[in-house]
């Protein structure tokens, strides 16, 4: 796996007042609740608020965030495992989730922090989920990108003002 390239952020992110909702599938508990304390972590520090919504897997998290988005979250972090095995149903279910994902964000015109996972095994999980001894942590990086995008959209939409 390369990190090379990958963003090192140096500033504070200031989530405050934000309302985040942080979506996970049921699959994959080890690597899953890596991924959720890594988001947690980065939420807790930018001050944002947040709850956790658990889903039956990956293909789920597209409806579970167009609710969120619909109650009044700023933003939401989906976070999912989707592991290769012997039948096509991988890149189905990969596919799906993540068109699934984007037409909810492009829909509601605010961001989802991508965190689904799509391995070829187990470890590959574990080595990104953020566990002592992994060399990512992706549910802190679809925390931080979900919060930087969201103050990016504010931002834009602030600059451009009323239209008339």
């Amino acid at each position: 796996m390369s990190r090379a390239g990958a963003p090192s952020p140096t500033e504070k992110i200031d989530g405050t007042g934000l309302r985040v909702v942080v979506i996970a599938g049921t699959w994959h508990d080890v690597i899953t609740n890596g991924l959720i304390a890594g988001s947690e972590r980065v939420l807790t520090a930018s001050g944002a608020t947040y709850e956790i919504v658990r889903v039956p897997g990956s293909f789920e998290l597209a409806a579970a965030a167009q609710a969120a988005f619909a109650g009044g979250a700023d933003a939401v972090v989906a976070l999912g495992v989707i592991i290769r095995g012997a039948t096509p149903h991988f890149e189905y279910v990969s596919a799906a989730t993540t068109d699934g994902l984007t037409r909810v964000a492009l829909d509601a015109g605010k961001p989802v922090g991508f965190g689904v996972l799509t391995l070829d095994d187990e470890q590959q999980g574990l080595d990104r989920a953020g566990l002592e001894g992994s060399k990512e942590d992706k549910g802190a990086e679809a925390a931080d990108a979900a919060l930087r995008t969201t103050l990016v959209v504010r931002a834009l939409r602030q600059a451009q003002g009323p239209r008339g």
